[in-house]
């Protein structure tokens, strides 16, 4: 590391320019940033617990052409709430997902009803071209 000439005698003369980066300066300042980091580091991770209120959703508008299928505890279905057969709710399905602008299937399930029984109506749902589906739900009595 040469601070000056190469030559004694060329010694403060300036005949050339000093062609070395000096880093001493760039490693004082990541220095400084390091140690501010590792300061403000755990300040940001550090949560406070707040037990958060509990809010029911906005009702949801309903729209003329969104399709509603109900699934009772006993596993009678009611599309629209008309009673339909098992058998017949892919065909239903099939001539729904047809339409120009394809409906969203809205999804009232009793609460005793498994989810295993959920799970297959929207599988059927989907492998018919209904894939936009939502649950509805009663809203969360006042207290």
């Amino acid at each position: 590391m040469a601070f000056g000439a190469d030559d004694p005698a060329d010694f403060g003369t300036g005949s050339r320019p000093m062609a070395e980066i000096n880093m001493i300066p760039l490693i004082d300042v990541m220095l400084v940033l390091l140690i501010v980091f590792m300061v403000t580091a755990p300040l940001l991770t550090h949560s406070v617990p707040v037990d958060l209120p509990e809010a029911a959703s906005r009702p949801e508008v309903e729209h003329p052409d969104d399709l509603n299928l109900a699934i009772r505890a006993d596993g009678a279905l009611y599309w629209n709430d008309a009673a339909v057969a098992p058998a017949d709710l892919p065909a239903l399905m099939a001539r729904a997902a047809a339409a120009v602008a394809v409906p969203e299937l809205h999804i009232r399930a009793d609460r005793q009803v498994p989810y295993g029984r959920v799970a297959e109506v929207m599988a059927l749902a989907s492998r018919h071209g209904l894939d936009r589906i939502g649950f509805v739900s009663a809203p969360a009595p006042a207290p």
